[in-house]
């Protein structure tokens, strides 16, 4: 149908938790892929506040396996990496865990790293724990720019924060800290559990949204596409229409798919396949 770009999919290994990096590389061949936005986190990546993996190696391993590394995301899932951290201590630390995810972006041949707002406590301030993210983000903003990276924000749900967890929060936060290195990702999970659509994040953001984490759900769930119930063709129209030239990251997360990840991936692209 032509809506989408062969390289616009981008395989995640989120999903392939029990399995070796290398044989994520080698699903991802035998699925068709061409694209990967890779996940930092263990056991596939190692990254803290004072090192990261060898990402060379890391590189030439896509490379043999016909892929192209397209964004890289410093894992903050834990309390202890992410932006509204409280301590001034452990906020350095947070710092220079990004400083590093942001050089790691770069060594992995990579143009952009995945980011969020984080959180603060949800019984402080909300104005607290906007200003440590704020000053956060725009501190790193300004270390992407040396590095040649830009910083992909995405949304969270509003369990996770009381921060950027929806489109007016995400659209505050971009405007108060304007600058050229970060840019905007519509994670469509976060998007669907606040009831929002792709096109009303177009018509904030336009071209501003360079990234996605483009999965089914209902809206819950990071689900591969066919168990979900989201309009799938729908939403890719609203990114033709916009002229999104960006990647659909299949950032799949359920744990059901932990066993056998790599029928899960074969799953999505033969879906997507129909409208390449």
């Amino acid at each position: 149908m032509g809506l989408i770009k062969h390289e616009q999919i981008a395989g995640m290994n989120c999903h392939y938790y029990n399995y070796s990096l290398e044989y994520f590389f080698t699903s991802m061949e035998k699925a068709g892929f061409e694209t990967v936005a890779l996940w930092g986190g263990a056991p596939h990546f190692y990254l803290d506040y004072q090192h990261f993996s060898d990402c060379r190696q890391i590189r030439k391993a896509a490379q043999r396996h016909g892929q192209t590394i397209r964004c890289f995301t410093a894992s903050s899932g834990t309390y202890g990496y992410q932006m509204g951290m409280q301590p001034k201590t452990q906020r350095d630390r947070v710092y220079h865990y990004y400083l590093n995810g942001i050089r790691a972006t770069a060594e992995l041949g990579s143009k952009m790293m995945v980011m969020n707002s984080g959180w603060g406590y949800f019984d402080e301030s909300f104005k607290s724990a906007w200003e440590r993210s704020k000053d956060m983000i725009a501190s790193l903003c300004e270390a992407a720019a040396k590095e040649g990276v830009v910083l992909t924000m995405e949304s969270l749900r509003r369990a996770e924060s009381q921060l950027c967890w929806n489109l007016e929060n995400t659209r505050r936060m971009f405007e108060e800290i304007r600058h050229p290195s970060l840019k905007i990702m519509i994670d469509t999970t976060a998007m669907g559990v606040a009831g929002e659509t792709p096109e009303e994040w177009f018509q904030t953001f336009g071209g501003q949204i360079v990234n996605t984490h483009f999965i089914d759900g209902t809206p819950y769930g990071h689900l591969a596409w066919g168990d979900g119930t989201q309009p799938l063709q729908a939403w890719l129209e609203t990114l033709q229409r916009n002229k999104y030239q960006g990647i659909l990251g299949l950032e799949i997360t359920a744990r059901k798919y932990y066993e056998d990840p790599a029928a899960c991936d074969l799953q999505n692209m033969k879906i997507l396949s129909k409208y390449l």
